[in-house]
């Protein structure tokens, strides 16, 4: 048989497998290859940068602190759940070293230039942190704008501290530099090596926001614990309703409006009576001071900027038929041409039987607010046991 020549095969060719292809592929993977490992190069880059970024994220005190080589304790503030949110400073974080430094900074003479008295002994904590003179007491501060009853200092607890340290104690910063232990506090508080009237300042104001004052007869008779007795519960409704129209100035929970008024006290103004009209200059301002708070009001006299009144009952009394017109009066004092409220006898006594419910028994027994133990300057505490007795 005669052979048939088969007609040639044709192989197709894949061209991926060709080799010229794959060289050229290769060739075009290898000029590719650089900026495919910068742009790798360039994602791990700020992929780590996120990742440190976020794990160091910390608040501007807590980098000043793991800079300064010392750390902090946080101190929880007991805030009474009926009372609003305090303000805290940012460059002052509420630390547990910095609040016992305060504490004995607050009851050590050492502070004062002539060494002979402290804050504790015009504030003492027997008589809700004042005394037996026109001192405010130190409760609830941190919750204030306005200090001293001029309101002469504006701003934060640390700005008033600073006004007493540097201005009324004229504290002189190298004795404590002097001191050891003063030195070691101060480290451990503020990581410092050289101690000034702005650290002890800050210290200070740290103590002083702790000393709240939020569990009274009346906070537990809010909180539905307790009753109030017929004649409390009549001056309670004396107080909040516009009887008394007490609420208006002296308003819950602080019992304070932080502002200022002229009350009546007077119709002629000259030297210390002329109140905020010496910080502002203004006219309006004459004989404006600042609301007290009524808050362990029963533990606080003398009354008034001047300390003009001795009892809570002379200050119902005064209230009641005392008031004296003048052009910057208060238009919240009722009554003014009639001398004021015109209170009976019982409803005075039902009065003063209310406020007595704003005495916190538990403040003025808080250890943790008294002298500390083992310092080497303390005032010690005086007996106000006769002096002052709590009902």
């Amino acid at each position: 048989m005669p052979l048939v020549e088969e007609p040639e095969r044709k192989v197709s060719v894949d061209p991926e497998r060709s080799s010229g292809f794959q060289a050229k592929k290769r060739e075009q993977m290898e000029q590719s290859r650089p900026i495919m490992d910068r742009s790798r190069m360039l994602f791990i880059l700020i992929l780590l940068v996120f990742i440190l970024g976020n794990c160091n994220r910390v608040p501007s005190h807590d980098k000043t602190r793991l800079r300064a080589g010392y750390t902090s304790t946080p101190y929880k503030l007991p805030i009474p759940p009926n009372f609003p949110p305090m303000e805290m400073p940012e460059d002052n974080p509420v630390t547990v070293e910095r609040v016992r430094l305060g504490r004995k900074l607050y009851y050590d003479p050492l502070l004062h230039k002539s060494g002979s008295m402290a804050c504790g002994s015009c504030h003492i904590q027997d008589w809700s942190f004042t005394t037996f003179d026109k001192v405010l007491p130190h409760v609830n501060l941190g919750w204030n704008r306005f200090f001293l009853w001029d309101g002469k200092i504006e701003g934060r607890l640390e700005d008033v501290m600073l006004y007493e340290v540097e201005s009324f104690m004229q504290t002189e910063t190298a004795r404590l530099n002097r001191e050891k232990q003063y030195r070691r506090l101060f480290k451990e508080a503020f990581g410092i090596d050289r101690i000034t009237s702005k650290e002890i300042a800050y210290a200070l104001a740290q103590f002083v926001r702790t000393m709240i004052s939020g569990d009274s007869k009346y906070d537990q008779y809010v909180r539905d614990e307790i009753e109030l007795t017929p004649a409390e519960t009549r001056g309670y409704k004396i107080f909040f309703a516009e009887k008394g129209g007490c609420f208006h100035c002296h308003m819950k929970p602080l019992f304070t409006d932080n502002r200022f008024h002229n009350n009546g006290l007077d119709n002629v103004f000259k030297g210390d009576n002329r109140g905020r009209y010496e910080v502002t200059h203004t006219r309006a301002d004459m004989g404006k001071f600042k609301t007290p708070t009524l808050r362990n009001i029963e533990l606080t006299s003398r009354y008034m900027h001047d300390g003009r009144f001795k009892t809570l009952e002379e200050v119902i009394d005064f209230y009641s038929k005392g008031l004296k017109d003048s052009e910057t009066i208060d238009p919240l004092m009722k009554n003014v041409d009639k001398g004021g409220l015109q209170l009976t006898e019982q409803e005075k006594m039902d009065l003063v039987a209310f406020l007595k419910t704003l005495t916190d028994i538990s403040f003025i027994n808080n250890k943790q607010l008294s002298p500390p133990e083992g310092s080497q300057h303390l005032v010690q505490r005086p007996n106000t046991s006769a002096s002052r007795p709590v009902n």
